[in-house]
C-alpha cells in the first residue's frame, strides 16, 4: 500500500525535532487540522503501511521499536527508557 501525500507529510513531520512539547501540538493542529490524539492515531496507521519503511526506514523502525517497548511496559508494568 503506497503512501499518499498526507501520509508522507505526517512521517516527514514526525521526523522533526521539537524543543518544547506545546510547540509540536500547536503545529499538529495548524498543519494537519486535527487534534494531537487523532494525529497519533493516524501516525500509528501510517506506520503499518508497507510504503512507510520505504519512505523513511530509520524513522519508521525507531517509532515501531518505541511502540513495542511501550506495549511491553503496559503488559509488564515496568518502565522502559525511550
Amino acid at each position: 500500500q503506497q503512501l499518499d501525500d498526507r501520509d508522507q507529510a505526517i512521517l516527514d513531520f514526525e521526523g522533526q525535532r521539537w524543543r518544547y512539547v506545546g510547540t509540536k501540538e500547536t503545529a499538529i493542529r495548524e498543519t494537519f487540522d486535527m487534534s494531537p490524539t487523532r494525529y497519533y492515531q493516524v501516525l500509528g496507521a501510517v506506520l503499518e503501511k508497507p510504503g512507510a519503511v520505504a519512505h523513511n526506514p530509520l524513522l519508521v523502525k525507531r517509532l515501531l521499536r518505541l511502540r513495542s517497548a511501550r506495549a511491553a511496559v503496559r503488559v509488564s508494568g515496568r518502565r522502559v527508557r525511550a
